[in-house]
Parts: C-alpha cells; sequence; structure tokens
C-alpha cells in the first residue's frame, strides 16, 4: 500500500529539517521549514511511477514551493525510474522524483530545482494553517477511505471528550478547544446536542467517535455548573 511509503520519505524530509506530516489539505505528505514564510515542500505517493502522480504533483505546484513524487523502486529495474523521458519531464516541470526501496531506503532520481510557480496564495494558506494547527501527525500519508483526523476533527473530540463527564458551556472548554464555541454550534459530525441557553451534552453518536478515538482529558475542563446556567 502506499501508506508503505510514508516513513521512509516522512524521515528522508525531515533530515533536511521539515516538520512533516501526513494528508494535509490532500497531500500525500506537506513538510514546512522553520522559516518566516516557511517553506512548503509537498510529496504525493504512488506504488509506480506513473502519469496520474505528475498530475498530482502539478496540481501542488500553486500552494508549494518544491513539489516531490515518491513510489517504490521496480524489482527489475525497468519501471518509469529507468525511463528517461519521465525523468525529463519531471526536470522541465520542476518536480522532483524519490525512489523508495523495498528495504526502506530513499534516493534521489531527480533533483527537485526548479521553483514550481506560487499561483494560489489562498489555497496556500489554508494548507499552511492546517499544518500548524494540528496536534502530532495523526494521518499516515497516503491513506484512503478512512476519515482524516484533521485539526478540526481533533477539537471536536477534545470537546466531546469534556463533554463525556457531563454537560458544559463552551468556555469550560476554551483550554482544549479554543473554537469549542464555534464546534458546539455547527455540531458537523452531530456528535453534540443542546440541552439549555449555553449548555451542551454529548449525543450517541459522539460517544461512539470517542470509542474510535480514545482522548485524553488535559487541563481544567469539566467544571461543575454553577446554579443560574447561562452563555
Amino acid at each position: 500500500m502506499e501508506t508503505s511509503l510514508y516513513l521512509p520519505v516522512k524521515t528522508f524530509l525531515e533530515s533536511f529539517g521539515y516538520e512533516v506530516k501526513g494528508e494535509v489539505g490532500g497531500c500525500d505528505l506537506v513538510g514546512l521549514s522553520e522559516a518566516d514564510p516557511p517553506v512548503v515542500v509537498i510529496c504525493e505517493l504512488k506504488l509506480t511511477f506513473n502519469l496520474e502522480l505528475i498530475l498530482q504533483a502539478v496540481d501542488r505546484a500553486g500552494v508549494s514551493d518544491e513539489v516531490w513524487i515518491a513510489a517504490r523502486i521496480s524489482a527489475n529495474g525497468r519501471g518509469r525510474e529507468a525511463d528517461k523521458r519521465y525523468r525529463d519531464l519531471c526536470r522541465r516541470l520542476g518536480i522532483g522524483m524519490l525512489g523508495v526501496s523495498d528495504q526502506g531506503d530513499v534516493s534521489v532520481l531527480v533533483s527537485s530545482v526548479s521553483p514550481m510557480p506560487r499561483t494560489n496564495p489562498k489555497r496556500r494558506t489554508r494548507l499552511v494553517n492546517e499544518h500548524r494547527k494540528r496536534k502530532g501527525d495523526p494521518a499516515v500519508g497516503g491513506s484512503t477511505k478512512v476519515p482524516v483526523m484533521t485539526a478540526y476533527r481533533q477539537q471536536a473530540l477534545a470537546c466531546a471528550s469534556a463533554l463525556a463527564c457531563g454537560p458544559l458551556r463552551p468556555r469550560d472548554m476554551k483550554q482544549a478547544a479554543p473554537t469549542a464555541g464555534t464546534i458546539l454550534r455547527a455540531n458537523y459530525y452531530g456528535w453534540f446536542e443542546r440541552i439549555d441557553k449555553g449548555i451542551y451534552g454529548l449525543t450517541d453518536v459522539g460517544r461512539q467517535a470517542l470509542e474510535r478515538w480514545p482522548q485524553t482529558v488535559s487541563g481544567q475542563i469539566g467544571q461543575t455548573l454553577p446554579n443560574d446556567i447561562g452563555e
């Protein structure tokens, strides 16, 4: 599976000082440098080098400073990585190629030397913000048909975890989830219910979500509500 390439490529990019996370903004891997503004590096994964992989890289060009594609090197050495035309196309487009061996070794087949044009600053900003808001690296790059653990889902789970102990006000969850009020009111996943003015509880669907993604409650959450409940 493509996820088998994730850790070797993540480790490779991290060796150059990037903080790498998987499945950010639809990209398999996104790396940010510590610079301000950060250098954005994107890598797309496939089990084999093909045209679809290049098309994905071209699509990512508008939101990144460097684009890489990575695939497993074919056992017989006759895959696309050995095709001079394929490598030349990557060079002309400014797309770097990484080959991953069966042992997990990563080699540079084509360097990403030509800066890709930055044509979509809004999309780039959304990508950087999502990367920075996520706690840790909760999603494996290359995953398909599974919910992506976005920063929004992480904060919604923090709210659900707090409400598992009983109804609360949004301000009681600010430490664990800074946007608790917005998340509870939107109720995007159907995890929450409004019990009273400014008071929210957890639905059965929310409890099921906590069973799927167990959480550790941190901070001063779950304070006893006063009798004069309000906003």
